[in-house]
This record gives C-alpha cells, sequence and structure tokens, in this order.
C-alpha cells in the first residue's frame, strides 16, 4: 500500500515520525555546547509519538548515553513498571524524551546554557507531537517548562496549564523514578505511595482523551 492509500490517522503518525527523525538527524550533528563533545551517543526519545501522552525526563544518565535511549537503567524499569500498572507502555502510548539530550559529566543536573542549547528540540518535539498531557519527570524538567515554581515534593500530581509554548497541554510534575528507587518505602505519603496516586490521576485523564 502507497502512502497515499493509508488511512488518515497512519498518515498523520507517518508525517509526525518524518519530521520528528528529521529534528533527531539534526540533533545528531548538534554542537552548541560542550555536552556535544562528551557524548557517546544523542538520546533522542523511545516509545510512540502518540498525541495524548507525553514524559519529558532530565538528562540521560550512563546507560542512556551507551545504548541512546531515554530510562533503559533500574529506572526506567521501574518508569515502565509505573506505567503498566494503569495498563500503558511505552510502545503503545507514550512518547519520552528528555529535557537535553546528551549526558552531562558524571551525571550531574544540566546547567542553563545546555538547557537552552537543547532547547529547540525539545520544543519541536512538542510542536510536532502536540500532547495532550506532558509528564514532568523530576526537578529539571519541571524548571525547563514550567520556571522555578517549588520543589518537586510539593508540586508533584497537581495539574498546570502549559499555555501557548506546550499547545494548552496538561502538565503534571511527577517523581523521577531514580528518586523513588532512593525511597523504597510504600507506606502511605510515602514517594512509592504518592507516585502510585499520581499514575492513577494520570490514566484517569488519559481515559478521557
Amino acid at each position: 500500500m502507497s502512502s497515499y492509500e493509508l488511512p488518515l490517522p497512519h498518515l498523520r503518525m507517518t508525517k509526525k515520525y518524518e519530521e520528528l527523525e528529521t529534528i533527531r538527524i539534526r540533533c545528531l550533528n548538534c554542537h552548541k555546547c560542550s555536552l556535544g563533545d562528551t557524548r557517546n551517543n544523542i538520546v533522542f526519545s523511545d516509545g510512540i509519538p502518540n498525541p495524548k501522552l507525553m514524559l519529558i525526563g532530565e538528562a540521560p544518565g550512563f546507560y542512556e548515553d551507551k545504548e541512546g535511549k531515554p530510562f533503559v537503567g533500574k529506572a526506567g524499569q521501574l518508569l515502565d513498571k509505573i506505567f503498566e500498572s494503569v495498563g500503558l507502555t511505552r510502545k503503545r502510548d507514550v512518547y519520552i524524551c528528555n529535557t537535553v539530550k546528551c549526558r552531562p559529566p558524571e551525571n550531574r543536573n544540566p546547567e542553563p546554557n545546555e538547557k537552552e542549547a537543547c532547547w529547540e528540540f525539545l520544543k519541536a518535539q512538542i510542536d510536532i507531537i502536540q500532547p495532550k498531557i506532558i509528564l514532568l519527570c523530576g526537578n529539571v524538567a519541571v524548571q525547563s517548562i514550567l520556571g522555578n515554581i517549588g520543589g518537586i515534593t510539593k508540586i508533584r500530581g497537581k495539574w498546570f496549564n502549559g499555555g501557548e509554548n506546550v499547545h494548552g497541554a496538561k502538565l503534571m510534575p511527577i517523581f523521577h523514578p531514580s528518586y523513588l528507587l532512593r525511597n523504597d518505602s510504600r507506606e502511605k505519603g510515602s514517594p512509592k505511595w504518592l507516585m502510585w496516586q499520581d499514575i492513577q490521576e494520570i490514566k484517569r485523564e488519559f481515559d478521557k482523551l
């Protein structure tokens, strides 16, 4: 079947893949900041460009830099389990990317100039997908989109309106799975317990779309 014979939803998805691939190639050749000189791989995205749900993480770590995919270590395995607990998967339901596409040395937080250099790629991903829901995973992602509105422990689980910059998407800050791995308790009020409340709320909004 040729592309012009594909049903409209498939045509739209194909176009998104093509547009994202163009941005990925541009990112592959980017050396606007020093991270481009120390990376092994760019870490552009994973999952599917589903306009319902997008997750923005912080920055690639060791395993992400090695494999070229976001959330592939223990934190990624936990993230997959969190999604699977409510029937979501990255292969079918979620587009996943990071605030910056190259690993900062020693897994430090990205610096302002590094986030600024990478913003064109993140903004392009948002513009192409135009997700209805964006999960901001960790403080770095929150600050990159919403600014300094408070620490993740105080704002997680709350919905924010991102405005025109993110095409009116509903935004929810959530704990980074690395933080959850360091806080293993499942008691009521613990980070893992709170994450369980948040993912159920996210699924409720997802099901409305």
